[in-house]
C-alpha cells in the first residue's frame, strides 16, 4: 500500500490535523523526534510576528501505542494557539484579492462572498502538519541509515559559496545559523540582506537545496510517467506554497554543456561501479543511483507585503491597494525543514515500495539484501535473444 497523508484546518482554526497511513508496525516514535522538527519551522531570521505566538507541538491520537507504531494510520494534531483571537468574534471582510496569492482564484472557483476562506486553507501555517508527517518519514528512513537535510543556497542576490564543503558539513552548518546557510561567510550577508527588505517593507525568496545520503539504488521507477522518482519528487516540492521550481542535481547548468560533460560516467573499483560525479543528482531514469540525492527548489517572494499593491476591491468594484495580513519577510529559511519533510515523505513511500512488508523487523532484512552496484549483483548471460518471437 502507498504511503501517503491527508492535512486539513486552517490558518486560524482550532487546529491542524495530519493522518499518516502506511507506515509499518515497530518503528519506535517518541514526539521529541516530531517537535524537534516543527521548532525549526519557526525559528529563522526574516519570520514574521505570528512565530512568536506560536509553539507548535504535536499531539499523536491513534496509530502509535506502547511508543511504536501498529501499522495503522497515524493521526496527529497541532493546536493553532493563535486561534483563541479570533473566536466568537466577528472578523472584518476581506475583499481586497493579492497578487500572487491564491485569494482571486480560489473566489472564483468556489464562489466565496468573502476571500478569507480561501487564502485561510492555503496559508503555509499549513504546513506545520507537513512538517510533522516528514519528521515521522525521516525518522524511518533513518532506521536504514538514510539521512535527509537541507540548507538555503541563496537570499536574493545573495549566495553561498559550497564548493570546499562536503554535503554531511552543509547540513550541520545550517543548523548553527538563524538563517539556515552552509557557508558561515554569507550568514551575515544573507542575515543583512533580509533586514533591508524588512526597512522596505517587502519580501524576498530564496533556493534551498536538499540532500538525501544513503539512498541505495533502484527506488522509483521507468515504468510509467508518474513513477518515476522526479515526477514525484517534484510534484510533491511544487505543492509546497510559494515554490515554483524545481532541478534535480545541476539540471539547468547541464542545459549549456554538451552531452559528454554532463553525463555521469560509469567506472569499476574493484567489483563496484561507481561514478566520479554525480551532475545527474543521484537519479537516472526515475531510479536512484545510489549517490546522493540533490535537489534544488527555487522559493518566491510571498504575496503578502507591508508595502501595499495593485488590486480591485471586489467588494466595491473599484481598484484599490492591498490590505495587509500579518506575515514573513522571508520564510526562506524556516522553509528548508519544510522541503525536507516533503522530499522524506517522497523517499520513504519509495523505500517501503521496494522493500514492501508490514512491520520493520521484515524490512531490515529485506533492506540488507537490496542489489547493489556490483558486477556479482548483475549477471549478463551474453547471449542473443529473441525478444519478439
Amino acid at each position: 500500500m502507498p504511503l501517503r497523508f491527508l492535512t486539513a484546518g486552517e490558518s486560524h482554526g482550532p487546529v491542524l490535523t495530519v493522518i499518516l497511513d502506511g507506515l509499518p508496525a515497530g518503528l519506535p516514535l517518541p514526539v521529541e523526534v516530531i517537535n524537534r522538527d516543527l521548532a525549526r519551522r519557526q525559528h529563522g531570521y526574516g519570520a514574521g510576528p505570528r512565530m512568536k505566538l506560536e509553539q507548535d507541538e504535536v499531539l499523536i491520537l491513534g496509530g502509535v501505542m506502547a511508543g511504536e507504531t501498529i501499522g495503522a494510520p497515524l493521526a496527529m494534531q497541532i493546536v493553532n494557539r493563535n486561534h483563541a483571537r479570533w473566536q466568537g468574534k466577528a472578523i472584518d471582510p476581506f475583499t481586497t484579492p493579492r497578487p500572487g496569492h491564491v485569494d482571486l482564484g480560489a473566489a472564483i472557483k468556489y464562489g466565496y462572498r468573502d476571500l478569507r476562506p480561501g487564502l485561510e486553507r492555503a496559508s503555509a501555517r499549513e504546513t506545520a502538519a507537513r512538517v510533522a508527517a516528514g519528521a515521522v518519514c525521516r525518522h524511518f528512513l533513518a532506521q536504514f541509515g538514510i539521512v535527509v537535510g537541507g540548507y538555503v543556497c541563496s537570499i536574493g542576490e545573495v549566495e553561498a559559496d559550497m564548493t570546499a564543503v562536503s554535503l554531511p558539513q552543509r547540513i550541520a552548518n545550517a543548523l548553527e545559523n538563524e538563517v539556515s546557510s552552509p557557508d558561515p561567510a554569507a550568514v551575515e550577508p544573507m542575515r543583512r540582506r533580509i533586514w533591508e527588505v524588512m526597512q522596505a517593507r517587502d519580501t524576498l525568496g530564496g533556493v534551498i537545496e536538499v540532500v538525501a545520503l544513503g539512498l541505495p539504488p533502484g527506488l522509483g521507477s521507468h515504468r510509467q510517467w508518474d513513477t518515476r522518482l522526479e515526477a514525484r519528487l517534484g510534484a510533491a516540492i511544487l505543492s509546497i506554497q510559494a515554490m515554483k521550481g524545481v532541478e534535480i542535481g545541476d539540471a539547468f547548468a547541464n542545459t549549456r554543456l554538451p552531452g559528454t560533460a554532463v553525463h555521469d560516467a560509469i567506472t569499476l573499483d574493484g567489483e563496484q561501479l561507481v561514478r566520479p560525479t554525480n551532475r545527474a543528482g543521484g537519479l537516472e531514469g526515475g531510479i536512484t543511483t545510489g549517490q546522493p540525492l540533490i535537489v534544488r527548489v527555487a522559493m518566491k517572494p510571498i504575496a503578502t507585503t507591508l508595502t501595499p499593491q495593485r488590486t480591485v476591491n471586489l467588494s466595491t468594484g473599484q481598484e484599490a491597494p492591498t490590505e495587509y495580513e500579518r506575515s514573513d519577510f522571508c520564510p526562506t529559511p524556516r522553509a528548508v525543514v519544510i522541503v525536507e519533510a516533503m522530499v522524506a515523505f517522497v523517499l520513504a513511500d519509495a523505500l517501503l515500495e521496494k522493500l514492501g512488508g508490514d512491520s520493520l523487523a521484515e524490512m531490515r532484512p529485506r533492506f540488507a539484501a537490496l542489489r547493489q552496484a556490483r558486477l556479482d549483483d548483475l549477471p549478463m548471460d551474453n547471449t542473443a535473444h529473441v525478444w519478439w518471437p
